[in-house]
């Protein structure tokens, strides 16, 4: 954890502090080992990032205090990945990689090789959705939340959704076996389409602080 987030709307937050009791209180006891008055550095969840002094810390929580919050979220991708809904286990780590390189716009839909039951993992739901998104954030040191589409039929979103979407960007699909050199990284929107069970497609995305 390289970043403390704090989501407003779900943490006890005053104007100048909060209180945490839950994984990232357990994180910043065990891990960080802070002592009242060390600074840890935070940021409020889609908002600024800064210092947090330790007011107070014992075995059931910590009282973090900063005066202001004034540097901004890295700047986000501008990257749109399409990706046909991988197995679950995968899901969380695609999940948060994605999110901690700086994507921000990410579809899951369903192709004919996904199989029909991974749609019907508790992964899916929307807490747990927004916990591997969230994940990702503190490792690279984001604030800002991606947006996540979910797409159960196919056709539909080719049809009616993806011409929009690839309108004026440029458009690229994963495919191991007619692979290209990819072009040189150059800061423009792009869509990235990745089949399951297709292979990888490696594309620098940007400088970021990945997970092992």
């Amino acid at each position: 954890m390289n970043l403390v987030i704090i989501d407003p709307l779900k943490d006890a937050v005053t104007s100048t502090g909060v209180t945490l009791r839950d994984r990232r209180f357990v994180h910043i006891r065990d891990v960080h080992q802070v002592a009242r008055g060390d600074f840890l550095k935070v940021g409020l969840l889609n908002g600024s990032i800064g210092l947090a002094s330790v007011e107070h810390i014992d075995q059931a929580s910590v009282s973090l205090s900063w005066t202001e919050l004034t540097q901004r979220s890295p700047l986000p991708l501008p990257v749109t990945v399409i990706l046909a809904l991988p197995r679950p286990k995968m899901l969380k780590r695609v999940l948060q990689t994605l999110s901690s390189m700086g994507v921000k716009d990410i579809w899951l839909i369903h192709s004919y090789r996904v199989d029909k039951s991974y749609w019907s993992t508790p992964i899916l739901n929307e807490a747990s959705l927004y916990e591997q998104m969230l994940l990702g954030l503190e490792q690279s040191g984001d604030t800002n939340l991606p947006t996540l589409h979910i797409r159960k039929r196919f056709k539909p979103f080719v049809e009616d959704e993806l011409p929009a979407m690839v309108e004026g960007k440029r458009a690229y699909v994963a495919h191991p076996y007619q692979a290209l050199t990819c072009p040189a990284s150059e800061w423009l929107p792009t869509v990235l389409a990745i089949g399951q069970k297709e292979g990888l497609f490696l594309m620098r995305l940007k400088n970021s602080m990945l997970q092992d």
